[in-house]
This record gives C-alpha cells, sequence and structure tokens, in this order.
C-alpha cells in the first residue's frame, strides 16, 4: 500500500473520478461541469469527446443510449456532420439530467428491489431501485 493515497477515517472521499460519501457514491462535481460547460460539437472529433465524457459517467446517466441516440447517426461512415435541432435537443436534456444527477447507493438486505425497464425497437435499458428509510426510491449500484 501507498501511505500516500491511503486515508483512513475521513467522511468522504474521491475514488477513480467519484465521490464515495456515507450517502453513496455520486458524480465528481468536476467531472459533471466539463461537461456543462462543453458547446455543441461543431465537428466528429468534438462529438467523440463528447461520448467519451458521457461514456465515462454511464451508470448515472438513465436511458443514456436512448439519449444518445441522434448523434449515432452523425457517427456513421460518410454522412456528413450535421448539427441539428434533434442532436441540441438531445445534448440540452443530458446537460439539464446531469444538474441534478442521482446518488447511487449499496442494496439494503431485506428490503424488495424494484426494476424498471424501458425498451424501445433499437435499445433495452433497466434501473434497478430500492426504498430507503425516508420511504423514496434510490438508485442501487450494480
Amino acid at each position: 500500500m501507498n501511505p500516500l493515497k491511503c486515508a483512513f477515517g475521513v467522511t468522504s472521499g474521491k475514488v477513480l473520478g467519484f465521490v464515495v460519501r456515507h450517502r453513496g457514491i455520486e458524480i465528481d462535481q468536476a467531472k459533471i461541469d466539463a461537461i456543462l460547460m462543453m458547446p455543441e460539437p461543431r465537428d466528429i472529433l468534438e462529438l467523440k469527446s463528447l461520448q467519451g465524457r458521457l461514456a465515462y459517467l454511464r451508470r448515472f446517466i438513465s436511458n443514456l443510449a436512448g439519449s444518445c441516440q441522434p448523434f449515432s447517426r452523425l457517427m456513421k461512415k460518410d454522412v456528413p456532420f450535421q448539427w441539428d435541432e434533434t442532436c441540441s435537443n438531445a445534448f440540452n436534456s443530458i446537460k439539464s439530467y446531469l444538474m441534478k444527477a442521482p446518488v447511487l447507493v449499496a442494496p439494503m438486505h431485506g428490503k424488495p428491489l424494484l426494476l424498471y425497464i424501458a425498451a424501445q425497437e433499437r435499445l433495452v435499458g433497466a434501473l434497478l431501485t430500492q426504498e430507503n428509510n425516508e420511504g423514496k426510491e434510490v438508485a442501487l449500484i450494480i
């Protein structure tokens, strides 16, 4: 163990770009701010950069594949890059979702699990939740 990387008795800390606290795992605010400050992509390289940043946070973004679907046609070979209103709407909805990103928690033993499934023609998404002690549903770490 490297003593410079060890911390004992702390209430929270950053681990692999995420913030671990007593209430669960959250996205580091710097990672969210990097996406919120991004302008709309102007070319394929900027779109790939956006998708890379989103992939890093994929477990926190519900239905990420569905949200990014308008971008997929721009990624095809021999298709001119043309950012339109559907891409703009998808980009803005992802940004607004990240402003209130969920906290992932570990499952509590003895409480029932709730599974939500969303299916579209080309993709399937699932979310596993559980009610916490206050009766509020929270997303679980899978």
